[in-house]
């Protein structure tokens, strides 16, 4: 069974305003005014709460160590809203949909903690779209490791010699060749087309392509 798994920040879902609500929400905790921009900051926020904590309280000339102290503090604030600006990007749907329908598994692989990623999908009406979803903590290892990407693989009932990896980051494209398998990096996520610098397989300017370019790495 031929299987497409995707990431899910900056990927499947663009997550980055609620993300960056949640780091803003601690620096105001802290007396602090929002440190992070929407835009501007947006990728950082694909590089996790950490990062973000870290750029705020560098920022604001404060220990970069309180981003541990805060991380936890942060989910809490992540989890009370977690889909008020996020969205699946344009075309994911009816990809995600195309792909299905021709036959294919579909899973999702995040380091996303995997409550707050069923949480997420579940809010944006998607959990019925993917066989399996595995997050950072479901395995004692996460990406790159390409453990949690076979997990994602064999639960969704394929075969990790017939799939492929979406993703948006360096991190994805060393997950799929730990894994021996083909990644495809989108190129409307964080870093722009500045991700063709990691060389993957394939690029992805926009989700109405990916049936053709899964049909073309996986081929019957």
């Amino acid at each position: 069974m031929r299987t497409v798994v995707f990431d899910l920040d900056g990927t499947l879902v663009d997550t980055s305003a609620d993300l960056i609500a949640a780091a803003n929400a601690c620096f105001r905790a802290r007396g602090l005014a929002d440190q992070l921009d929407p835009q501007a900051d947006a990728p950082t926020a694909f590089h996790g709460g950490r990062a973000m904590l870290r750029l705020g309280y560098g920022r604001a000339g404060l220990p970069e160590a309180l981003a541990d102290a805060d991380y936890r503090p942060l989910l809490d604030h992540y989890a009370q809203d977690i889909a008020r600006h996020s969205r699946p990007y344009p075309g994911a749907v009816p990809a995600v949909e195309a792909l299905r329908a021709a036959g294919f598994r579909t899973a999702i692989c995040t380091n996303k903690p995997e409550w707050h990623a069923r949480r997420l999908v579940e809010a944006l009406g998607l959990m019925e779209m993917f066989d399996a979803l595995i997050g950072a903590d479901t395995l004692p290892v996460r990406k790159p490791d390409p453990a949690p990407f076979r997990a994602a693989v064999a639960g969704a009932g394929g075969d990790a010699a017939r799939a492929i990896l979406i993703g948006d980051t360096a991190t994805d494209r060393e997950t799929a060749r730990a894994a021996g398998v083909a990644s495809v990096l989108v190129t409307f996520g964080p870093e722009g087309q500045a991700i063709a610098r990691l060389e993957p397989e394939a690029l992805l300017d926009y989700y109405a392509d990916l049936p053709e370019l899964a049909e073309r790495l996986l081929p019957v």
